[in-house]
């Protein structure tokens, strides 16, 4: 079997496997790399940048040889090949566990619980919950549902498509440093500078497939399109800008402003500002008045499910197309 049908079959079954099943709530592969992750460091902590490239090129070069040696072997079979990228698939995305929090979150403030949204916010993205009233919750998780529909289904997809099943660990595993070393805190603004750049590099595809599509699936291409090229290059990161923005047109809202990570206050622009609404949380005490809190939540999400079904087509079509290309030159040359 060719290794784009290979491919094809096997991300299907993988994203069709966690819109079932979900993520496991013990025994993840993400959070086994994590803690594998995590002993490494231990190990390697310098505050010295060489080591922490060091520490990026064990902990994910590791994960995608590891991948690399799997898919040798069980090349000489088709369904083990077909079974492992679908294995691989259902580990690396997350798509179905994103929205499931983010409904919660969603659910919480629709029957006026803003602490139990509150405490299920962490779960979700890093913000300090107690500093978000209602509505800040509500654009918080839209926000995480954006950028992790990137950074979560179709930049994986991107990597599967290129490399296979070394392509789906290594992307994950790229991912899973950034999010652990990779923001600046006294601690990691040397050590983890390989793996934010890395991450940086890696998303730069998924991030811009994912505006793609997003302009395609949402309900206003023109305001999404509008709002990536307008406001996406003034937000400070390379890849949420694209993905943020392209989703704030898509669902007429306005994103980004002044949010709070760990005690430290940003002032981001705002996203789509002059054609969106302030997402809305009605219904939860924040006094918002007419709107639906978790509507727009379940728009996002919803949003997000299209895009990556679109991700998986296009994906794996380019990797029927990229490997029938290559067979039919093997045959002519």
């Amino acid at each position: 079997m060719r290794a784009g049908r290979v491919f094809a079959y096997g991300a299907a079954a993988g994203l069709l496997g966690d819109l079932l099943l979900g993520d496991p709530r013990r025994g993840h592969p993400v959070a086994a790399f994590g803690r594998a992750a995590g002993a490494v460091e231990q190990g390697l902590w310098r505050d010295h940048r060489g080591w922490g490239a060091l520490h990026t090129a064990v902990c994910a070069g590791g994960t995608a040889a590891l991948g690399l040696a799997a898919s040798r072997a069980v090349r000489r079979s088709p369904a083990a090949s077909v079974a492992l990228t679908a294995a691989a698939t259902w580990a690396v995305v997350g798509g179905t566990s994103l929205a499931r929090e983010a409904d919660a979150i969603g659910r919480a403030l629709d029957a006026g619980d803003v602490e139990a949204a509150r405490a299920r916010l962490p779960h979700l993205c890093g913000r300090d919950p107690q500093a978000l009233d209602a509505d800040g919750i509500a654009r918080a998780v839209v926000e995480s549902v954006a950028e992790n529909t990137s950074d979560a289904v179709v930049g994986a997809l991107v990597w599967g498509a290129v490399a296979g099943v070394p392509g789906l660990l290594g992307f994950r595993a790229v991912n899973t440093l950034d999010a652990m070393v990779g923001h600046r805190s006294p601690r990691y603004r040397r050590y983890g500078w390989a793996s934010a750049r890395l991450d940086d590099l890696a998303g730069w595809p998924g991030a811009r497939l994912t505006a793609v599509l997003t302009t395609v699936a949402g309900g206003d291409p023109r305001g999404a399109v509008r709002a990536w090229r307008a406001d996406a290059g003034r937000h400070p990161s390379p890849n949420a800008g694209p993905v943020e923005a392209s989703f704030a047109g898509a669902l007429g809202v306005r994103l980004g402003g002044t949010l709070s990570y760990g005690g430290r206050v940003e002032h981001r622009p705002v996203l789509n500002g002059a054609a969106g609404r302030a997402v809305r949380a009605s219904g939860s005490g924040s006094g918002s008045g007419s709107g639906s809190g978790s509507g727009d939540i379940d728009r996002a999400v919803r949003l997000s499910r299209r895009v990556g079904w679109l991700a998986l087509g296009v994906c794996a079509g380019a990797r029927l197309l990229a490997s029938g290309a290559a067979s039919l030159k093997g045959r002519t040359s």
